[in-house]
């Protein structure tokens, strides 16, 4: 059996509301697919919101870096982020790298998607599919239909640290006429590389667990202009500590939570 943590949705605050059993969805399997030119291939925005307090979440680490490594759409460039939700910390073990702000864009999402509740695992696609994170063959399938929505190009250059700051050119556009036009916001992400935990308490005590793309900061730095174009030198401070390899990625979305219009990453490392 499956298990979800349903909790109440909110922007301010989520609360555990019941315990839903599904079957069974299994989370890894299957060859992996030869690496394709990127250029030739559709950017698609991967968000997985998990736990470390949650113990239906670690086969769903796992999809995550399959995707992230596999590459399984020959017509899709997969960009994941792991973002680890608060609302698990509770009940005995608190995740290190969660953070209430995850927890308030999933809410954002599940009233998007007209939901009532937020669970983990979770996956969204592009901010246009929803799914329970662990279903591989749905993961793929929303994949494939993700990469048929035109997008809006998105450029990272000239990428370094300045101190204690991460500083970038960021570009977009020109938009597509389909998407012309449309307000939406742009987001700069940036994620650990990977990362690893040994759990001490709580459901998956015992456990080693490791996480790729883990989502450190995420912050507005701006919007489209009217023309749909965004080009801007940016420098964000960052005081996670792991400047190590860490992964860089522009998100252009429509508010609140809503479609991604265009997505690009870059790594970094110091």
């Amino acid at each position: 059996m499956f298990r979800i943590r349903l909790v109440l949705t909110g922007m301010a605050s989520v609360a555990v509301l019941a315990v839903l059993f599904l079957p069974h969805l299994d989370a890894v399997g299957g060859e992996k697919h030869p690496a394709i030119d990127t250029a030739q291939r559709t950017p698609v925005l991967l968000e997985l919101f998990t736990s470390e307090g949650c113990s239906d979440c670690p086969p769903a680490d796992a999809l995550l870096e399959k995707l992230d490594r596999s590459q399984p759409v020959s017509g899709a460039e997969v960009i994941v982020l792991s973002e680890h939700v608060d609302y698990w910390n509770d009940i005995g073990w608190k995740d290190p790298f969660s953070s209430h702000e995850y927890s308030e864009r999933q809410g954002a999402y599940a009233g998007s998607f007209g939901l009532n509740n937020v669970y983990t695992p979770q996956m969204v696609v592009d901010g246009r599919i929803q799914l329970v994170g662990s279903d591989e063959t749905g993961a793929i399938q929303a994949i494939e239909n993700a990469t048929k929505a035109e997008k809006i190009p998105v450029s990272l250059s000239s990428i370094h640290f300045e101190g204690e700051k991460i500083a970038l050119h960021l570009e977009t556009g020109p938009s597509p006429s389909s998407i012309a036009e449309r307000f939406a916001n742009v987001l700069l992400a940036i994620a650990d590389e990977s990362d690893q935990s040994s759990v001490t308490r709580g459901e998956n005590a015992g456990r080693t667990l490791k996480h790729i793309a883990v989502l450190r900061d995420l912050v507005r730095v701006g919007a489209l202009d009217r023309s749909g174009n965004f080009s801007q030198d940016i420098a964000i401070s960052f005081n996670h500590g792991n400047k190590g390899n860490l992964r860089i990625v522009a998100i252009v979305q429509e508010p609140t939570a809503g479609r991604v219009l265009g997505v690009g990453s870059a790594r970094l490392s110091n």
